[in-house]
């Protein structure tokens, strides 16, 4: 697990300063303290920062053809080197090194651009094809692994794995994009491809992108999306293969020459990837987050695990105090990044980087098997919508969804409004506003009129019908698990895990997110999905064999801090604070009076803002370290142009 950085002069008058790309290298050594390295020439300049997994001795980046014409840097895994790499040798390429690096540069030259089909694992690389006189970036199917880049007015294009590296770069351009703005307090982070700044983006997943010297940059390509159009396959024969694919998948991220541990949080995904390691290992080391919260912590399931299955287990107790790492996130994240597990995640990858190099995780099981929560409502809704016509639905769930008080502190039966504001709206719109942040109706009164006036012509749902337009299946539960795998996963899940683990030089594996896993899955009817309303249907039947009934069929516990009772308590004074934030109160982003209702609402205990709440600290603290014009990270950040939205 690596960072990678470069600068690609494409306007043949242009000079690359070695000492901006040492900069935006250095800026991202916590992703590879164990090594850098540099390619110069006079129109492409490439870094690397290098944290050792595999090849210890003579896997160091940047890595070359036979000829030097070619040349790649690289952050990831590539798990089935080993067989391409002796595929390569079978068609004559001769390999230096025993790095699944090298294997990057001879797929290209064997395959070209259609390489990335050939690769299972999670990667993001960028190659420099000297004959061509061009520059070929690519990024994982999945997005397991960050990149961003940018086009510069002085004729340059920068990329890197962090944002924080291309703002080293002293041509970046600082303006806040609306858009984009609008869309974090939507989703709670900024959907890809967009970033928070203008002209800047990310690599989208399953995408690559070719630039040549005349600066002539196709669109980002995609080679890789996701079928849900259902196998037939009988249920017996499906738990066969669930288990059969869990274990190669898992067996497969194990290949490392350096320690593997896992992280074991009790809940079922966690525990069926230990499960599948214990199969080929004795010696595991895992870790988890103990709340104080007894409603938020797992720690006698993932204790009663680590018991089961031998692991080396420990334990990392988190206390509100731990939310002061708020002042850190726009440092870590570069952009506003709202999803408070950040908090969490942080810890339990400090606490195993004192172990281990390499954790493997249990993300992505509840996309891909359809885990959460809004998956079963949902699918209720959508079961409900096919008997009312759109007809009767709108007009009367749309009443009641308006009058019905939003009853926070109420049992969950009789917290209906966001049910009944689904049902009045399509599949499309009936999703984003379970999910959202700030709902329409906090929505379109959050901004400040003159900010409004730029997001006339956009709407965060455009997000949620540009992927549609793509979907490949027919249930709405499919969909809206397509839209997850496009948006959330990469935009929330996989950010959060990359930053909190890369930031401790970590590197975490994801075997539920291997793309051979997500096309199985993904293609399983809905009832070996969801089933007599219990998600995972088919995962849990399987893992019956393995794992105590009573940690697959207990009550969900999402991986999430208790806001709600740190607002109340020792962190009131923080959330009462930002009724008086200058900086929220000069942007000439915000209406300062729905804040205000916002916070009383909360504090009174008649509404549960805390999510809303939570995203306002994290913009405010992200103003603030744009507005300082040396923060953390040496940031050569310009007041005046940070002003200008």
């Amino acid at each position: 697990m690596c960072g990678i950085s470069g600068i690609f002069a494409y306007q043949a008058s242009k000079q690359i300063d070695k000492a901006v790309l040492t900069a935006m290298n250095h800026r991202i050594s916590h992703r590879g303290p164990d090594d850098e390295g540099f390619h110069f020439q006079s129109e492409i300049a490439l870094g690397h920062r290098r944290l050792s997994i595999i090849d210890l001795s003579t896997g160091k980046q940047p890595i070359y053809n036979e000829d030097k014409s070619v040349v790649v840097v690289f952050n990831g895994e590539i798990y089935n080197y080993i067989a391409l790499r002796n595929e390569l040798v079978s068609q004559g390429h001769q390999f230096q090194t025993l790095t699944d690096t090298e294997v990057i540069v001879h797929a290209y030259e064997q395959w070209g651009e259609a390489c990335v089909n050939r690769f299972q694992g999670m990667f993001a690389f960028a190659l420099w094809d000297n004959l061509k006189k061009s520059l070929f970036i690519a990024r994982d199917r999945l997005g397991i692994k960050p990149l961003y880049y940018s086009y510069l007015r002085s004729g340059m294009f920068i990329f890197a794995s962090e944002l924080k590296a291309l703002t080293a770069h002293p041509d970046f351009n600082f303006t806040i994009d609306a858009q984009s703005v609008d869309e974090y307090f939507t989703f709670g982070y900024v959907p890809d491809p967009k970033t928070i700044y203008k002209n800047t983006f990310k690599l989208a997943p399953g995408h690559h992108l070719t630039i040549n010297q005349s600066g002539v940059m196709s669109q980002p390509k995609q080679y890789w999306d996701l079928c849900f159009e259902p196998n037939i396959i009988k249920e017996s024969d499906a738990i066969e293969e669930c288990l059969e694919m869990l274990d190669a998948t898992v067996n497969s991220h194990l290949i490392s020459d350096v320690p593997i541990g896992a992280f074991l949080s009790g809940g079922v995904d966690s525990s069926a990837v230990v499960s599948a390691m214990s199969r080929y290992t004795n010696d595991i080391k895992t870790c988890s987050v103990v709340f104080s919260e007894k409603s938020h912590d797992e720690a006698m399931y993932a204790a009663q695990l680590s018991k089961l299955f031998k692991t080396e287990h420990q334990e990392y107790r988190l206390e509100p105090i731990d939310v002061d790492l708020l002042d850190d996130f726009s440092t870590l994240y570069d952009e506003p990044f709202a999803d408070s597990s950040a908090i969490p995640t942080y810890r339990v990858c400090q606490v195993a980087r004192t172990r281990v190099k390499v954790m493997l995780s249990g993300d992505g099981g509840d996309e891909t098997i359809a885990g959460y929560r809004r998956y079963r409502f949902h699918t209720r809704e959508e079961r409900l919508k096919s008997i009312l016509p759109y007809t009767i639905r709108s007009p009367l769930f749309g009443l009641l969804g308006r009058f019905y008080p939003k009853l926070d502190w109420a049992p969950r039966y009789l917290r209906a409004k966001s049910t009944f504001q689904a049902l009045s709206r399509d599949t499309l719109s009936g999703y984003m506003n379970s999910i959202a942040l700030f709902k329409d109706d906090y929505r379109k009164l959050l901004y400040h009129d003159s900010f409004s006036r730029q997001l006339r012509d956009s709407h965060p749902l455009d997000v949620f019908k540009e992927h549609a337009q793509n979907f490949q299946g027919h249930s709405g539960l499919a969909l809206v698990q397509y839209l997850d795998m496009k948006t959330y996963l990469p935009g929330d899940i996989l950010t959060k895990v990359d930053r909190a683990s890369m930031a401790h030089g970590l590197e975490v594996r994801v075997p539920l997110l291997d793309h051979k896993w997500v096309e199985w899955s993904a293609r399983l009817a809905d009832t070996l999905k969801i089933k007599q309303d219990d998600g995972k249907y088919l995962f849990k039947k399987a893992l019956c064999k393995r794992l105590p009934k009573e940690i697959l069929y207990r009550k969900k516990q999402g991986f999430a801090v208790p806001l709600q009772q740190w607002f109340k308590g020792s962190l009131r004074a923080r959330v009462y604070a930002l009724k008086e934030s200058t900086l929220l109160k000069q942007s000439n982003i915000f209406n300062i009076k729905l804040i205000d209702k916002i916070v009383e609402q909360h504090l009174s205990a008649t509404h549960d803002h805390s999510a809303m709440l939570w995203s306002l600290l994290v913009f405010e603290n992200f103003q603030k370290k744009l507005m300082c014009e040396d923060y953390k990270g040496n940031h050569y950040v310009n007041k005046k142009n940070t002003a200008s939205v």
